[in-house]
């Protein structure tokens, strides 16, 4: 089962806009728009607003409010690094974003322990058969991981 594609950063926050008011969460969107302004452009002259083949990059930062404490970064390159609690997943497809947030606050997300080797990740599971799973530093595992663990 595919996500629904979000064709832009803008389409990008509307669906985490509608994920975060069905849920009843507050949310911040931070905007940079232009190559100037975005984290990840490199190819853009300096001082330059558009890329070289002319198009205009757009690149969201989002606070969710409520526990676990979550922000989105969503890319011009159709990507999106979600962290939560501390707990950073780089690279996630933009059109997975909405899924992954549902996951989290449904509590279908929970993190488990290893002994060999040792360690403790987040998973979050998306329908389909699509996966993310990052390590917890031992250090940082905060009550909402905490509680969502599973030995």
């Amino acid at each position: 089962m595919g996500q629904p594609h979000l064709p832009s950063t803008e389409a990008a926050v509307a669906a985490v806009r509608e994920v975060a008011s069905s849920l009843n969460l507050e949310m911040t969107v931070t905007d940079d728009i232009g190559a100037d302004q975005t984290s990840r452009r490199t190819s853009a002259g300096a001082f330059a607003v558009l890329d070289t083949d002319g198009s205009l990059p757009h690149e969201a930062f989002i606070e969710l409010g409520g526990a676990p404490a979550v922000t989105v970064q969503v890319f011009p390159e159709d990507d999106a690094k979600i962290t939560v609690d501390g707990v950073e997943f780089e690279d996630v497809p933009r059109d997975s974003v909405p899924a992954f947030l549902r996951s989290v606050y449904g509590g279908i997300a929970y993190v488990k322990g290893r002994f060999f080797p040792p360690g403790q990740w987040l998973v979050v599971p998306l329908p389909g058969d699509e996966t993310y799973k990052e390590l917890v530093p031992r250090t940082m595992l905060s009550p909402w991981l905490a509680r969502n663990f599973r030995g």
